[in-house]
């Protein structure tokens, strides 16, 4: 799928999300809704979990970027299967931090309905995109050595380890 499109699809989940869960929280939680200190909270809280999706997007953006890339390409393209750093332990890492995008949205909104209902359906969307699409790709890609590489190296890892690598930089924790 090409990147404009994902950046369409990713527009539209977190702007709908916004507007749907405004919208329901005025019928569904009247007093959340109107209460700056909840909307407060939820910044600060929504803060904090932007602030690891993007530290989770630039580590493992670098990494492919590193390791992924031979020759001239287009921005955010890669031709070579990367399976150092974090991506020794899981093959979806940035998707991992990705799927905390629409809840930090949600908190920074202070929108309940955006986080308990709309975030959890988007995550859901999003974990279903993986497989219908990005696995699928990947496949076509790079071929037997993805699926040898799916083989013992599960989409996330929650491990101490594989977090660890998560938020380490670029170089730190590389299988040279």
């Amino acid at each position: 799928m090409k990147a404009v499109v994902r950046l369409v699809i990713w527009l539209i989940m977190l702007a709908g999300g916004v507007w749907g869960g405004l919208l329901l929280d005025r019928q569904l939680f009247p007093v959340i809704y109107r209460s700056p200190e909840a909307h407060l909270v939820g910044l600060i809280i929504g803060f904090f979990l932007l602030k690891t999706v993007m530290t989770v997007s630039r580590n493992t953006g670098r990494t492919l970027a590193k390791y992924g890339r031979e020759g001239e390409l287009p921005r955010m393209e890669t031709n070579r299967l990367v399976t150092k750093g974090v991506y020794l332990y899981m093959r979806h890492p940035m998707h991992l931090g990705l799927l905390l995008f629409p809840f930090a949205i949600a908190f920074m909104a202070g929108s309940p309905s955006f986080i308990l209902i709309i975030a959890p359906s988007e995550v859901i969307f999003m974990l279903l995109m993986i497989k219908w699409v990005e696995e699928p790709e990947a496949i076509r890609k790079f071929g037997a050595a993805y699926l040898k590489y799916a083989q013992h190296t599960p989409w996330f890892c929650l491990k101490r380890s594989c977090l660890q690598a998560l938020f380490n930089k670029v170089g730190k924790t590389e299988n040279k």
